[in-house]
């Protein structure tokens, strides 16, 4: 049996293949909901788990991120902070081709959010009125993955940061068992710009962000994916904390025609199906052959996959959808909104026009969407869960906040107040109508 499956039903593909489903509360393994119950001394759920974690760092600062932290990580160490002679360690512990491609992948980053920047909103003043656009002061990354580890999600998250203009951007990781750092993300962060670098993980980083501890910093906003723990606490400190968005599992949508290779439609959802047994990967095409050609060629890659056994529990919620042609394909992948958009089509500029909702778009098989994860140049940290029907992938602007200016002159209050002052008597406001009114009848 063929874990990528096909459906030829537009109806039925909706339901299965397509169906979004809101973010509520997790159904998580056995081991790990025994684990929390075991920790609070009754059944708990996530979010309760998280709410209790959050009120504890809070209360206790340091002591809590540290308990909860060495408990979910197995770490042990005796000091928050990570040292600069830890980073200058970790330096002289990567390879040279490591190392040379950390500061390769940087250096692509940097350059797409520098031109980015040239065409950000700027600061102006027009006939009394204006805005100031400014950099947040400082900001916190999740440096995300533990088992996996990512330097590129630390390139990707901070470096739009440090091009925005944000004079602090500060990282906190989960450490290893004997409390060190992966030297990747080390170097990752230092060539990004991440001044300081703290030892938290999960739910209680987030919350010594939003809060600060005696060590940690209390940072404007906080950016970054994570883990479930990190993105309910994310939600839960909204408001406290500024937040960059919230992140589910990852997706891919290849969009192929009869001419795609099926070979390569095959890679590029294998790619995005050994992040996580929940990552969803969705192929749409126009013939039922193509769809069964690319099946057949998930089947014959999957037992060379490292992580073979996680990518074919993603494939397996994924799946392959027949539409009679490229427009009703491109409306399918507009109504589902992926994160990602592959499109494996014989002219991919004359479909881009027609693309409506998705994070990154990836046209050709030149552009696959890995080289997106890497050294493309845009951040590759992008609205999942059909987020990206309203929300944007992660850029120099979620780092910049406008403040509106206001400046009028005496002939301008004389020409606005008359209608201010209406205006407010008119919604029963009275004190807002005198406040303008005084200053009428003083000229």
């Amino acid at each position: 049996m063929r874990s990528l499956r096909v459906v030829t039903d537009l109806d039925e593909a909706r339901r299965t293949v397509l169906l979004r489903t809101a973010l509520a509360e997790p159904v998580l393994p056995d081991a790990v909901q025994q684990g929390i119950n075991d920790l609070w001394g009754t059944p708990t759920t996530a979010a309760e788990h998280v709410r209790q974690i959050i009120e504890a760092v809070r209360t206790e600062g340091d002591a809590a991120v540290t308990r909860f932290s060495q408990r979910f990580d197995g770490s042990s160490y005796a000091t928050i902070e990570v040292s600069d002679d830890e980073v200058g360690d970790a330096f002289e512990r990567v390879s040279p081709e490591e190392h040379d491609a950390i500061a390769f992948a940087v250096e692509r980053v940097r350059r797409y959010h520098e031109t980015q920047l040239e065409h950000a909103p700027t600061s102006f003043s027009a006939r009394g009125t204006g805005m100031l656009v400014r950099p947040l002061q400082r900001a916190g990354i999740y440096m995300t993955g533990n088992e996996a580890v990512l330097p590129s999600s630390v390139i990707h998250t901070a470096v739009p940061g440090v091009v925005a203009g944000v004079e602090d951007v500060i990282g906190v990781t989960a450490a290893r068992a004997d409390g060190s750092v992966n030297p990747l993300k080390l170097v990752a962060a230092r060539l990004s710009g991440v001044k300081r670098i703290f030892r938290a993980s999960g739910a209680q980083a987030v919350a010594a962000l939003a809060f600060g501890t005696e060590s940690i910093p209390r940072v404007d906003k906080i950016f970054g994916p994570g883990g479930i723990f990190v993105t309910i606490a994310k939600q839960q400190m909204y408001g406290r904390v500024g937040i960059d968005s919230v992140y589910g599992p990852t997706e891919t949508l290849v969009l192929a025609d009869n001419y795609a290779d099926p070979a390569m439609c095959a890679a590029d959802l294998l790619a995005q199906a050994e992040h996580d047994v929940l990552a969803t990967p969705v192929l749409i095409t126009i013939s039922l052959a193509q769809a069964e050609a690319v099946a057949a060629a998930v089947e014959e890659q999957l037992p060379s996959l490292e992580r073979h056994v996680i990518a074919r529990t993603a494939i397996e919620r994924g799946g392959a959808v027949v539409a009679r042609d490229l427009e009703e394909a491109v409306a399918l992948a507009n109504e589902f909104a992926p994160e990602h958009l592959c499109l494996l089509v014989d002219d991919p500029e004359a479909l881009l026009p027609l693309v409506r909702n998705a994070g990154g778009v990836f046209l050709g098989e030149s552009s696959p969407e890995v080289l997106g994860d890497y050294t493309a140049g845009p951040s590759h940290v992008m609205p999942t869960g059909g987020a990206a029907r309203f929300a944007s992938p992660l850029s120099i602007l979620d780092f910049l906040k406008v403040t509106s200016v206001v400046a009028l002159t005496d002939t301008d209050l004389m020409r606005l107040g008359p209608y201010a002052a209406s205006l407010a008597h008119a919604e029963g406001l009275t004190g807002h109508a005198r406040s303008i009114e005084r200053r009428l009848e003083g000229r």
